[in-house]
């Protein structure tokens, strides 16, 4: 057995619904009553496989969505701040149209290669990709078999995954969605990262998966 890599983004926040841009640790949502349904979904299927490790995001959403699963199988979260989401300085907790309306050069700046173009005062896509690449690195390191829980974002996954892929980390937004408790699992295989599963939702009921998200 090699080792496997479970990328599971967060269940569902206020920010998801609306897709405003939270990203400091001051402005840290917790879950709604269906995101702890979401996280509580992915503990009951997937609690039967054998862990190795919970990797988790310090932002207080990514917890709550971890606690199930490490309470369920008895494994410590591994608190790394390489996961947390992109920090969007300026543009925290306002919405896409706020901010196009706002910093309308910015933002359009950035959505033409937010690999080099940051929120004002916040990220690049690069940063993110460096940071997190310091805890896969770690867990490349550490582990020489076994299934690995990582709970991040939106965007910090996307981007990891581009650059397990080799995909310019510039284009995470126009490669592959990533919705609200979505699983992702790559195997650190011999021959580099093999993709078995992108974006995978089949764990929630119906009406988790049909309800909004950004």
């Amino acid at each position: 057995m090699g080792v496997f890599l479970y990328f599971l983004r967060h269940g569902q926040t206020a920010y998801s619904l609306t897709g405003g841009y939270c990203g400091m640790p001051e402005n840290d949502p917790g879950l709604t009553a269906e995101g702890v349904a979401m996280a509580e979904e992915f503990a009951q299927t997937y609690a039967h496989l054998s862990w190795s490790a919970a990797y988790v995001s310090p932002l207080r959403r990514a917890i709550e969505t971890a606690r199930p699963l490490c309470a369920q199988v008895g494994i410590d979260m591994q608190i790394r701040d390489g996961l947390r989401e992109v920090m969007y300085g300026r543009w925290e907790g306002m919405r896409p149209s706020d901010v196009d309306r706002v910093y309308h050069d910015e933002y359009v700046a950035w959505l033409t290669d937010p690999a080099w173009y940051a929120p004002v005062g916040g990220e690049r896509a690069v940063d993110i990709a460096r940071r997190s690449s310091q805890v896969l690195d770690e867990i490349e390191h550490t582990h020489q078999e076994g299934n690995i829980l990582l709970v991040s974002h939106k965007a910090t996954i996307r981007i990891m995954l581009c650059t397990l892929l080799g995909i310019d980390v510039g284009r995470y937004r126009d490669r592959m969605d990533m919705p609200v408790a979505a699983v992702s699992v790559v195997e650190l295989a011999k021959r580099g990262p093999l993709f078995h599963t992108i974006a995978d939702r089949s764990h929630l009921n119906e009406h988790l998966r049909s309800l909004p998200c950004t």
